[in-house]
């Protein structure tokens, strides 16, 4: 009664192996990256970055040089891919083992191999691997060969291009620390393939060599070149480890599964799909069902996290994904929100391991629930747009490429949405035209969320040398006009930008505030004589050099052009949370004590994050007293000024600043010009900040904390709104509570009165319910004899069988376990009408009974899924009498 493992058991199991090794086991980080180098977390070494560069590897007080993680990555640089091909998804699992200055290559590889082959872990087949090396890495060909013992045919030599990290880092840099590195290959034989491992070395490419596993030897410093070019490599200190392998391709290689698509994670989820849309899932072909599934536990994990669908930045990049899917599932034929009905069962599939699923799980789906609804009013709006375009148009015309693709780009508009109502005017689209335009599109994009770990090191940025900083003037002006000094795409210079396309744009003058010190970067537009541009994000360089995000609307976009920058109205929402901010850190210092250290911030036009070093979770009196000093700036209505000063004088006269951050000589002071009281004592604020600020506290409106939680050890996180944002919240609560008292027949003051009513009334129902099923399963198992069971001998055990009416969940359980006792059976089954429980005795488990493996067996021949110990197990079906049928075939 065995069956391939689950996702969730190859986990486990490779977090034991790694484990048993002395690593240290830390739970995944968040996708939200650690750095400002990307929006996401998309390398499982990314949040060790600095254990690699040298920092102690010292981790919630626990020293270890060993690591091992799950970590959930996000990458979108080819997200057009996911759903088309076998191997492109947005969100992943890479499952790491990382050493810092510990074990080296012969470690790695021995370990990787263990874990491969050895029974007791994968058991995979030694003579279906292969492996990747680097051309000159003679160490690592040793190893593979003369220890390991594999055969010198199954590994195949390439250049820095393919084996060295970064690519071609020894001729091309960065410069730092780099390395060579060995891929290992799975055969998944000639049904996936007909291609050889030869022929790999010809194409590098095959849907039947998958690549499971890669690790990575960092030992070099690579410096600059000398003046011939010639590369220098330079030994590290010490050697560091990093290795990565991808969860869900080993899970399709364990269980023999064609893609991902076809796991046990993401199976549930596309079947679900098809009930919802009624479209069969037909494997490759139903891209639509498997772009759905893949971005809805995508977007689930990046929402449990902390993120939310916007305009800008890492907020951008969750609604493209979200809206991607919501196109698909319109094509399916889905015209009613319907993707977050999936959720649930993204939280029941990884939730164990990702235990923010499950709390966050109504959060998630109102997120997912309130972005469809706005992108079908989206639809519609394109829809019109499309007819407009279309009545213009005679009858046998073609509508423009291009025009297709700002359909696509702005309103979410599937193409072949697009095709289906132009053919109802007789109008044909241009096919060739539109995919230009998306190639270059994505081209663009894809140079913009280009995330390779050359990037997480610095990254060179040659498109950019020689630029002079960007003189700033957004402190005093929101519009500015600026020469066009520099387009850029995909790392290279670009000479003009079409409407549709987007790329960087670097401006002598802006009045846009780059993203730093915790406040997002500006959004807005840049207008030119013909055309116009809309500004999504705004970024610069250690150099000074500001980059704007843009996406053309429409005209031309060349470099010389003289454009003008107007920042969009958020930026006022932003400047209040982000003095707020400023206001909350004095707060908390004041009434938690001076132990309070900011480890982080988020100043957004939609609210307002701070991390404080603290050891407890605040109190209601504590978020009154932090909230009520706050009013009292604002009712006081303080001027706020900023000036730039010598940073010796600025730490002199008490500014606060932010803890190992670096700073230069000269320091921008923010003050507020007053004090107010707390316990007799006055409390001011004055902070070393480069951020964009209201000019008098009184401007940052209504104030209130929304949450306080626990992000990491010693370190807490709370949520606060300000202004406008801060009133709405306030007036949506006191309007839902007035609902709910209504509901319930009374007041809001009366409201909790009248809930403690109910809900003693519920206990006591709840107790009465609880007594009824009793009497009722002992009814129906006999009278507490268990003589209603039928008992019979398979497989060499005495099994009891019966199926209860009315009877689920906790109480089905109960059920079995009184069965067990009555009946002196070994093992009892016992079905609810969409539950199934089986239990063995200890006795039975010893000769080899396995309640899970047989109750696997049960459910899958009733169209559900379970699992569970040998002892005990249960499962959801949707024919009980199918699965009690199965018992015959299942010994």
């Amino acid at each position: 009664m065995t069956g391939p493992l689950s996702t969730a058991e190859i986990r486990e199991k490779y977090l034991q192996f790694f484990q048993s090794k002395r690593h240290l086991h830390l739970p995944s980080y968040s996708t939200i990256a650690p750095d400002p180098t990307t929006l996401f977390t998309v390398a499982g070494m990314q949040p060790f970055k600095e254990q690699f560069m040298g920092a102690p590897a010292v981790f919630d007080g626990t020293a270890s040089k060993r690591v091992t993680t799950a970590q959930k990555c996000v990458r979108v640089g080819d997200i057009e891919n996911v759903g088309r091909t076998r191997r492109h998804l947005s969100l992943f699992e890479m499952m790491g083992n990382f050493s810092f200055g510990d074990y080296f290559k012969k470690d790695a590889i021995h370990w990787a191999w263990e874990f491969l082959t050895s029974p007791e872990w994968m058991g995979m087949d030694g003579s279906k691997l292969y492996v990747t090396i680097y051309e000159d890495d003679d160490e690592a060909f040793m190893h593979w060969t003369q220890e390991i013992g594999i055969d010198p045919s199954h590994v195949h030599r390439f250049g820095a291009d393919e084996n060295f990290w970064p690519a071609d880092a020894p001729k091309e840099g960065p410069n730092g620390p780099c390395g060579p590195c060995s891929e290992i290959f799975y055969d998944r034989g000639p049904k996936y393939g007909d291609d050889s491992w030869a022929d790999y070395a010809e194409t590098r490419e095959s849907a039947r060599f998958l690549e499971i596993w890669n690790l990575v030897f960092p030992q070099f410093d690579r410096q600059e070149p000398l003046p011939d070019g010639t590369p220098v490599l330079k030994n590290l200190p010490f050697k560091n480890i990093d290795t990565g392998m991808g969860l869900e391709r080993v899970a399709s290689v364990v269980q023999d599964v064609p893609d991902f698509y076809s796991n046990d994670v993401f199976l549930p989820i596309i079947q679900k799909v098809a009930e919802l849309s009624g479209q069969p899932y037909e494997g490759e072909v139903s891209v639509s069902h498997r772009v759905v599934a893949e971005h809805i536990r995508s977007v689930s994990m990046v929402v449990a996290d902390g993120s939310v669908p916007s305009n800008t930045g890492r907020g951008y990049v969750v609604r493209k994904i979200l809206r991607r899917a919501c196109r698909h599932a319109y094509l399916l034929g889905l015209r009613e929100p319907s993707l977050y009905k999936l959720v649930p069962l993204v939280a029941e599939r990884m939730g164990d391991a990702y235990p923010e699923l499950r709390e966050n799980l109504p959060k998630i789906e109102a997120t997912v629930k309130a972005e469809e609804e706005s992108f079908l009013r989206t639809l519609e709006g394109g829809i019109q747009r499309l007819g407009k375009l279309l009545t213009g148009l005679e009858k046998g015309a073609t509508l423009s490429g291009n025009d297709a693709f700002i359909l696509y780009d702005t309103y979410g508009f599937p193409v072949d949405l697009t095709k289906e109502i132009a053919e109802e005017y007789g109008i044909s689209v241009d096919e060739a035209g539109y995919a230009e335009s998306l190639e270059n599109a994505q081209n663009l994009a894809r140079a913009g969320s280009k995330y390779g770990k050359s990037e997480l090191f610095g990254g060179n940025q040659e498109a950019l040398d020689g630029l002079s900083p960007t003189e700033f003037v957004g402190y005093d002006h929101l519009q500015a006009d600026g020469e066009v000094v520099a387009l850029v795409g995909a790392g290279e210079r670009l000479e003009h930008l079409p409407a549709g396309s987007e790329a960087t744009v670097v401006l002598s003058r802006t009045p846009f505030y780059a993203e730093g010190g915790g406040e997002v970067g500006d959004t807005g537009r840049l207008e030119w004589d013909g055309g116009m541009g809309v500004v999504r994000d705004t970024r610069k360089t250690p150099q000074g050099v500001f980059l704007h995000d843009v996406l053309i609307e429409s005209g031309e976009l060349k470099e010389g052009m003289s454009v003008r920058g107007v920042v969009s109205g958020e930026r006022q929402a932003i400047q209040r949370h982000h003095t707020a901010t400023h206001l909350l850190q004095s707060a908390l210092r004041a009434v938690l004590g001076s132990g309070v250290q900011q480890k982080g911030s988020l100043v957004a036009a939609d609210r307002l994050r701070f991390d404080f070093s603290h050891g407890a979770a605040l109190s209601a009196e504590e978020i009154a007293a932090v909230e009520t000093l706050v009013s009292r700036w604002v009712s006081a209505n303080f001027p706020v000024t900023w000036q730039e000063m010598p940073i010796a004088e600025a730490k002199a006269a008490g500014a606060t600043a932010l803890f190992g951050e670096k700073y230069g000589e000269t320091v921008r002071v923010v003050r507020v010009g007053g004090n107010v009281d707390y316990a007799g004592q006055p409390v001011s604020s004055m902070e070393l900040c480069g951020g964009a600020h209201v000019t008098r506290t009184g401007d940052i409106g209504a104030f209130v904390i929304l949450s306080d939680e626990n992000v990491a050890a010693g370190v807490r996180r709370v949520e606060a709104l300000a202004g406008e944002q801060a009133t709405a919240w306030v007036r949506e609560r006191l309007s839902g509570a007035a609902r709910a008292a209504a509901l319930l027949n009374t007041s809001p003051d009366g409201l909790e009165a009248r809930v403690t009513g109910l809900q003693a009334q519920l206990k006591a129902a709840d107790k009465d319910m609880a007594a009824v099923r009793r009497q009722l399963a002992e009814a129906q198992m006999g009278g507490g004899t268990g003589s209603a069971a039928q008992t019979r001998d398979l497989g060499g055990f005495k099994v009891a069988t019966l199926k209860l009416a009315g009877i689920e969940g906790n109480d089905l359980r109960a059920a079995a376990d009184k069965l067990l006792d009555q009946s002196g059976a070994d093992m009892v089954v016992l079905a609810g009408d969409k539950g199934l429980v089986v239990k063995a005795t200890k006795d039975a488990v010893t000769r080899g009974a396995h309640a899970g493996q047989l109750i696997g067996k049960l459910a899958a021949a009733s169209g559900g899924k379970g699992g569970g110990r040998p002892d005990m197990a249960q499962a959801g079906v949707t024919d009980a009498d199918a699965a009690l049928g199965a018992l015959e075939t299942a010994f």
